[in-house]
């Protein structure tokens, strides 16, 4: 006898065998029981859920030769025909494959005449919103008044392309994707069944893959164990995945922390040597990053279904809060974006690099408490050190290159463009800035500000640049009070120049007339 794989073997028969969708068979059961059967269902959702294993239990309830109930019996004929694909009163469409109007015209024609076999004929067309407009014009009439002994049981992928005038005489019903926990328990299930073995952890990665979808999980279990030789080992899992393990995601992160680069493309070239799918291996930094959001910020979250608790709790005590969100929302587009890179293994290599540029330690933070992206201060702790005054230093005289010139090619705005502006920037080094804030703006300053000066420059010298900010009165005119000195001096030789003119001059002594001092504007508003 041939091999039956396992999404065929283990399709549910009975409502008390399907996984999850409790709110579908909870209604379809109740309507069963209490005899209030309507004439046309939709059930709609992505693949694998469990669209059409519901429509055909519903046919069986229906026709079951013991009478129609909510558990059919599963032996009589029309439950084994049903089951087996071939009883002559449940007439299954593809419509993908029947989209014209001749089809669907041919499919109604015997519509009126009453089942051959069974209690009902049941109509269960797949994918109907790939039916033609006119298909879903010949389909209406019939599908709003049937024959009492007809049911239409219709499955779709894409309810969004069903006329709503086919959806109003439908009863709706939506099947959900399953959570991988859920999976995982009717993966468990079925092995067990089978007699195969499978170490513990090797399941989860087939859930997540799988992506609520019970079909994919099955067939990926199938494939599994075959690439196994009978069995299921985690570390075989992923290799056929083409995702990335513990081991793989904790070098990664470790390099990270340690600012240390080439590690970090090492891995990058081992991944690449095994043949990795590098989009996999994204997502594997998304479900880490998660599960270290979840622990970090819900002190009781029950990490039974954490899939590297370890390595979870190492990064949750190393890296911040903010850092981690940071590296989430750089993951997930560099997820977006890996199409577009020259190809995908230098696309993942960017993906690393730019964490690095981010990374917590990218600069340490000074008295005045500063810093890039990830440094552990709080925000209200760098407003306190603030207030301090750090002693003169001999590099302070070493001004970057006219710093109210810079300021505006940065695109900065907001909080961080007035941070900026009530500050003298110095170069200490090659890609090392300071900032000497002035102190009666230290409520400007904290980490995310100081982050979006840090990257501006970062942007507009073109490589990595490290950024302290200190407060203190600055030496030098910052470029606020540098623009109110210019628009105060052009003012000032505004005023005179009307009070020195002539004709003022001749009003003033003939006439008595007085200048209105605050009426006067500079033609040149320009700094």
């Amino acid at each position: 006898m041939s091999y039956e794989v396992l999404a065929r073997k283990y399709r549910p028969a009975r409502f008390d065998e399907m996984v999850g969708q409790e709110h579908v068979r909870r209604s379809l059961v109740h309507a069963l029981e209490h005899d209030r059967l309507h004439h046309a269902y939709l059930f709609s959702g992505t693949r694998g859920v469990g669209k059409t294993s519901v429509a055909r239990i519903f046919a069986k309830c229906l026709n079951c030769e013991e009478g129609v109930s909510a558990t059919p019996c599963g032996v009589c004929t029309s439950c084994t025909e049903i089951a087996e694909g071939r009883f002559i009163d449940l007439l299954e469409v593809d419509a993908a494959s029947r989209t014209g109007v001749d089809d669907t015209r041919e499919l109604l024609e015997n519509v009126q005449y009453a089942p051959a076999r069974g209690r009902y004929k049941v109509y269960l067309i797949d994918e109907v919103h790939m039916l033609s407009r006119q298909s879903f014009n010949a389909l209406l009439k019939t599908l709003e008044e049937p024959p009492p002994h007809v049911k239409f049981l219709l499955a779709t992928t894409d309810p969004k392309k069903i006329p709503l005038t086919v959806l109003s005489r439908c009863l709706q019903f939506n099947l959900k994707n399953l959570l991988p926990e859920l999976i995982v328990g009717h993966l468990d299930n079925v092995l067990r069944q089978e007699g195969i073995a499978c170490e513990e952890g090797a399941l989860l990665p087939i859930a997540r893959a799988a992506r609520g979808s019970v079909r994919d999980a099955l067939s990926l279990a199938d494939q599994a164990i075959a690439y196994g030789g009978g069995s299921l080992a985690r570390d075989q899992v992923i290799q056929m995945l083409g995702t990335v393990g513990g081991e793989e995601l904790a070098a990664i992160f470790n390099a990270l922390t340690e600012s240390d680069g080439g590690s970090l493309l090492a891995v990058a070239h081992e991944l690449a040597e095994r043949g990795t799918d590098f989009e996999q291996v994204l997502a594997g930094l998304l479900q880490v990053l998660y599960e270290v959001a979840v622990k970090q910020s819900v002190a009781d979250a029950d990490e039974s279904y954490f899939e590297h608790a370890e390595l979870v709790a190492t990064i949750a005590s190393r890296v911040p809060a903010e850092t981690v969100q940071l590296y989430y929302q750089i993951v997930l587009l560099a997820n977006r974006d890996l199409p577009l890179a020259p190809d995908p293994r230098i696309g993942f290599e960017m993906t690393l690099l730019r964490l690095l540029a981010f990374r917590p330690d990218s600069a340490a933070a000074s008295s005045g408490g500063a810093g890039s992206a990830g440094t552990s201060e709080a925000p209200d702790k760098a407003a306190k050190e603030a207030t301090k005054t750090p002693p003169r230093r001999p590099e302070d005289k070493s001004v970057a290159v006219q710093w109210h010139a810079l300021v505006p090619q940065l695109g900065l705005s907001g909080v961080a463009m007035g941070l900026a502006d009530h500050a003298v920037g110095y170069e200490d080094g090659p890609g090392r800035y300071r900032l000497v804030l002035d102190p009666t703006h230290a409520t400007l300053l904290n980490d995310q500000q100081i982050e979006r000066i840090r990257s501006a420059l970062e942007t507009y010298a073109g490589t990595q640049v490290h950024l302290t900010v200190e407060t203190a009165q600055p030496q030098e005119e910052t470029p606020a009070a540098r623009r109110e000195r210019i628009e105060h001096e052009r003012m000032e030789a505004a005023r005179q120049s009307i009070e020195n003119d002539s004709t003022v001059r001749s009003l003033i002594e003939e006439f008595g007339a007085q200048v209105d001092r605050d009426s006067i504007q500079p033609l040149d508003t320009g700094v």
